[in-house]
């Protein structure tokens, strides 16, 4: 069980890319091999259960992705700010994976209480 500083934690970002249909794509079919995944062209979630490799979060993480003609919206809601912070750079890695051309992509990430 976590300690008493666990709470919800969510944090977005607005990554400029116009490619943001085809990354949020490739990402979403990249994570379907081994997480929950819902996405069409525009919109993807992506669900990182509270054990996902050993850890032992308060609750899953979702982290949902909307493709703009210039953006690439990311949004994350955890379970605890140290999930957050994580997923951030797992994120940011995986995008900048499928983004070579552009990589890195700048994450401007606002957090909200």
């Amino acid at each position: 069980m976590s300690g008493p500083a666990s709470r919800p934690a969510s944090s977005k970002a607005a990554v400029p890319t116009k490619k943001g249909s085809r990354y949020l794509q490739q990402l979403c079919k990249h994570w379907s091999h081994n997480l929950a995944v819902e996405f069409s062209p525009e919109r993807g979630t992506v669900t990182f259960p509270r054990d996902a490799r050993g850890a032992d979060w308060p609750g899953d993480a979702v982290v949902t992705m909307v493709a703009g003609a210039e953006t690439l919206d990311c949004c994350i809601d955890a379970s605890a700010a140290e999930q957050l912070e994580g997923l951030k750079g797992v994120l940011a890695r995986h995008l900048d994976r499928f983004a070579f051309r552009e990589a890195p992509l700048p994450f401007a990430w606002e957090d909200e209480d």
